[in-house]
């Protein structure tokens, strides 16, 4: 009896709860998305550059193959340049066909094309490939790893440090994790790199014949909406890495995680973090380069005038749900004289956001004004008198 006394007092208890609104005490509580259970990690909105949120972000750590980003843009900006071709041939060395770790066991003095080792490294994170591609640019990995340290200056990686091309652990090698957004950027810009980024499976014929199976390492590829691109690492002393890319209407998101406690955490990480950003933030286009059209004074031409628009699309990152802010849109022109041909650089064009310039490009002509000669001149005085 006393038993039943007790439980219908818990039950009108809980009622009481119900009838008062105090329910929430049985909610779910609500996910820290703030958090995440790596080493270190970083955000970026791909557009702007700016950072969504970060932790533990320049700490310099090892990141194993995520070093091989770099390698990757050294390759594509050669490709870019003309300095090399996808249908280069590349003859393997005994180096190079060497390497351990992850591989796609390339043969002694086998001829690859550059198209087929790119790839490899992309999809595949293939070691060897790496620096048989290290080679064919620079001569040596030695050589190779002095370009990588110059490119890492150029775009500001001040945490980074390379000693080979491809990850493996050695002393002084060390990168962090906004330095590897800012590299993973970088890379996403290349529309080669993401020829072969987005592969799930594929295959690597060998020239005697064998195949190796290429299965791309970074499996947000296939699980998680938008993502297109990225970078997995991991050793026993960098934990296991993810930079991944992915791009959902007009926004595209950078993320990073570095020292995860294992392969399924990464992942989940790097998704959550993902998560965060799209659910957080969104970018309003505030110039289209394909609308914002000029007609600006040009002075000893064949013409009066010339057209110029942005060299591309201007946004602003907003965070969702609050007040935008002012947001004004102005031009600096330069001073413009004849001659002036199509794609040159006429100005620019700022956005402002609460005072602040948040985003800048290029104003270019869209069309070529030749310099005004002897016979233009007085055509310019007779049309002004028919005016008259």
């Amino acid at each position: 009896m006393k038993r039943k006394i007790i439980s219908l007092a818990f039950l009108l208890l809980f009622v009481v709860c119900l009838c008062m609104g105090k329910t929430t005490v049985f909610a779910k509580p609500v996910e820290d998305n703030s958090k995440f259970d790596v080493k270190a990690y970083y955000l970026m909105d791909y557009s702007t550059g700016e950072t969504l949120i970060e932790g533990n972000s320049e700490q310099k750590m090892p990141v194993a193959s995520i070093v091989k980003l770099m390698t990757i843009d050294i390759v594509c900006r050669e490709i870019e340049k003309g300095n090399l071709s996808l249908d280069d041939i590349v003859v393997a060395s005994e180096q190079a066909s060497s390497m351990g770790g992850s591989q796609v066991f390339i043969e002694t003095n086998g001829e690859y094309s550059v198209s087929d080792l790119l790839k490899s490294v992309i999809v595949s994170s293939a070691n060897d490939a790496s620096v048989a591609l290290a080679e064919k640019i620079a001569g040596s990995e030695e050589e190779f790893v002095v370009l990588m340290n110059k490119r890492a200056k150029e775009l500001n990686l001040s945490g980074t440090n390379y000693v080979n091309c491809t990850g493996l652990p050695a002393p002084n090698q060390f990168s962090c994790a906004r330095d590897t957004a800012i590299l993973l950027r970088e890379v996403s810009s290349h529309e080669i790199y993401h020829k072969y980024s987005t592969i799930w499976m594929d295959t690597l014929m060998h020239p005697k014949g064998r195949e190796s199976e290429l299965v791309n390492t970074n499996k947000l590829i296939r699980y998680y909406e938008g993502c297109d691109g990225g970078k997995t690492g991991s050793t026993s002393e960098a934990g296991y890495c993810l930079s991944a890319t992915a791009k959902r209407g007009n926004m595209r998101l950078v993320g990073v995680v570095l020292g995860a406690q294992n392969s399924k955490a990464r992942f989940a990480e790097t998704s959550k973090l993902l998560n965060y950003g799209f659910a957080n933030f969104e970018n309003k286009k505030v110039v289209d380069k394909d609308s914002y059209v000029q007609e600006i004074e040009i002075s000893g031409g064949k013409e009066s005038t010339i057209k110029a628009r942005p060299q591309e699309d201007l946004v602003v990152l907003c965070k969702k749900r609050e007040d935008v802010g002012e947001i004004t849109v102005d031009t600096k022109i330069n001073e413009l004289v004849a001659p002036i041909n199509a794609g040159d650089k006429v100005g620019t064009v700022y956005v402002t956001k609460n005072g602040v310039v948040v985003a800048e490009c290029d104003l270019i002509a869209t069309n070529s004004v030749g310099k005004a000669n002897f016979v233009d001149g007085i055509q310019k005085v007779i049309d002004y008198w028919k005016v008259l």
